[in-house]
C-alpha cells in the first residue's frame, strides 16, 4: 500500500497490469453493472450543463431519458448519484461506433471540442474504484477486478503496463501531476527496498 496525503492506494493499483482492450470487450463496462457511473454533485451539474452539446451524439431513446431526468439518478443502495440507465441497463450516455464498440458520448463530445466536460472521473479512473470515508477524512483507491476486463489484464501483462501507468492521464486529472509523480516515486522506492 502507498499513502499520499489523504489517499490510500492499494498495492494492486501499483503492481497489477492493465490496458483496456476495446476490441475484445466492446466497452462492456458501459452496459454491465447495477448502477450508472458514480458522480459527485458538482460533476453531475457540470455534465448536465453540457447535455445539449452531448445529445447530438445520442439516439432518440437516450435523448428522451435525458429530457426526463437530465441524465442522472440517485441510487439509494449505492448512496450516490450516477448516470441514468436505459431499460437494458446500459449507460444513457453510451453510443456505439461502426464496429459496435460502446463509446461515451460525454468523452467523445469533449475530445471533439463540442463540450467542455470530460466523462465522469469514476469512468476515467477505472479499474480504480475510489471509496471516500468522510468521517475519517481519507480516500481508498482499490483495483476493481471484473471478469469483463480479463482481456485488458492479459494485454496489460503482455505490454507490462501497471494500472497506475495506464491511468496516468486520469490520475493527473483527479489529483494533479505532483500526486502522480509521488506514485511513481513510491513505486521506485519500493523496488529499491
Amino acid at each position: 500500500m502507498l499513502v499520499i496525503d489523504d489517499v490510500l492506494i492499494s498495492s494492486e493499483v501499483l503492481e497489477r497490469k492493465f490496458v483496456c482492450n476495446l476490441n475484445a470487450c466492446k466497452g462492456a463496462c458501459c452496459w454491465e453493472g447495477d448502477y450508472g457511473a458514480p458522480v459527485d454533485v458538482q460533476e453531475k451539474l457540470s455534465i448536465q450543463s453540457q447535455n445539449e452539446n452531448i445529445k447530438v451524439l445520442l439516439g432518440p431513446e437516450a435523448k428522451q431519458i435525458l429530457e426526463e431526468n437530465e441524465g442522472f439518478v440517485y441510487y439509494d443502495e449505492a448512496e450516490s448519484w450516477g448516470t441514468a440507465l436505459h431499460p437494458d441497463g446500459s449507460c444513457v450516455y453510451l453510443f456505439r461506433d461502426e464496429l459496435g464498440i460502446a463509446k461515451c458520448a460525454i468523452e467523445q463530445a469533449f475530445h471533439s471540442g463540442i463540450s467542455s466536460v470530460n466523462k465522469p472521473i469514476s469512468c476515467h479512473l477505472y479499474p480504480i474504484r475510489v471509496t471516500k470515508n468522510e468521517i475519517q477524512g481519507f480516500e481508498a483507491w482499490n483495483y476493481d477486478e471484473w471478469d469483463i476486463c480479463s482481456a485488458a489484464c492479459q494485454l496489460g501483462e503482455e505490454l507490462k503496463v501497471p494500472v497506475y501507468q495506464f491511468l496516468k492521464e486520469a490520475i493527473i486529472r483527479a489529483k494533479g501531476e505532483d500526486f502522480y509523480a509521488q506514485i511513481e516515486g513510491g513505486v521506485a522506492f519500493s523496488k529499491d527496498v
